[in-house]
């Protein structure tokens, strides 16, 4: 699985954003030509993206680009010239405002028949699958299990809210009068389809990017109930991303002590159930260790602490 903390949206049409984005602490950078670009800059910015892709330094992040959806008559030609001009040097394709599987097949097939033609790997390049409204939420199961190169779910607020008529301008915050969580099934929903399929999730943009705190406290949301990351629209909300779906060092500390511990008295003593410190630990410990260990290792994250029988 790929770290997906942080998910940098650009546009694709600014040369001097797409350069600024190889320069942040991201874990994933998706260059845009969708939401982000004119229409009339659609064709310029796909040259903008394949040069950027081809003679930027990408190290350290995963490469992603966002075509224009299936209802407009862009989606092909973004597809086509960015895959057969950069695909060498690009990890994923997004694809915005999914509502049905047969959508991510087409990419799938559309996909297939550039990587053969171009003498690519066929397969290598993954999908990102955007659902952005009720249809698409309905229908997340059957997205989810609809290709092999899907690697990701991703929540699409701004669409999404407005596709269900929801009453707030704010996007990511509570609408006024609703006392509890209005995103609470959504997120749910998404992540239940997403682990189903071993799929990661990422949760969408929070628009108010001068209120840092603010994004911090929604992003807390989505990565308390197990999201991997979030989007990100500006430089000052990185940080904030990076260490929120990241594990704090005492909880990837205590998460390697359990597989480590778990290991030796499972194979060594050959018992299955056996106390760290003041903690039973049996397989079911070990599976949540697993998910908190492999965050950490994939945020960077050292031990501290060894452990001695």
């Amino acid at each position: 699985m790929r770290s997906r903390r942080s998910v940098l949206a650009v546009p694709g049409s600014s040369p001097r954003f797409l350069e600024k984005a190889q320069t942040l602490p991201v874990d994933e950078v998706f260059l845009d030509l969708e939401d982000s670009v004119a229409p009339l800059a659609k064709e310029e910015a796909r040259g903008n993206i394949v040069t950027a892709l081809r003679e930027g330094d990408w190290t350290g992040k995963t490469r992603v680009v966002r075509v224009n959806d299936l209802t407009t008559q862009w989606t092909y030609r973004d597809v086509i010239e960015v895959v057969e001009g950069a695909g060498a040097y690009l990890d994923c394709v997004m694809l915005p405002k999914v509502q049905d599987p047969t959508e991510v097949v087409w990419l799938d097939t559309l996909l297939t028949q550039i990587e053969k033609t171009m003498g690519y790997e066929p397969g290598r390049i993954g999908i990102e699958a955007q659902i952005e409204n009720a249809r698409g939420l309905v229908n997340v199961d059957a997205i989810a299990g609809s290709s092999r190169r899907l690697e990701t779910l991703v929540f699409g607020p701004a669409d999404f809210m407005a596709s269900v008529g929801m009453r707030t301008l704010v996007v990511g915050e509570q609408p006024p009068g609703y006392e509890g969580d209005a995103y609470h099934y959504i997120l749910m929903r998404l992540l239940m389809a997403a682990r189903t399929h071993d799929l990661q999730v990422i949760d969408g943009p929070y628009l108010q990017i001068k209120d840092v705190e603010g994004f911090r406290r929604v992003a807390r949301r989505s990565a308390a109930l197990g999201f991997d990351g979030k989007w990100v629209l500006h430089p000052s909300q990185v940080e904030a991303a990076n260490e929120v779906f990241s594990p704090a060092q005492e909880d990837y500390d205590h998460a390697e002590l359990i597989l480590e511990a778990y290991e030796y008295y499972t194979t060594v003593e050959k018992r299955g159930a056996v106390m760290l410190g003041d903690e039973m630990i049996d397989e079911a410990s070990r599976k949540m260790a697993l998910v908190v260990a492999a965050k950490g290792r994939a945020a960077g994250l050292s031990r501290t602490k060894t452990f001695t029988p």
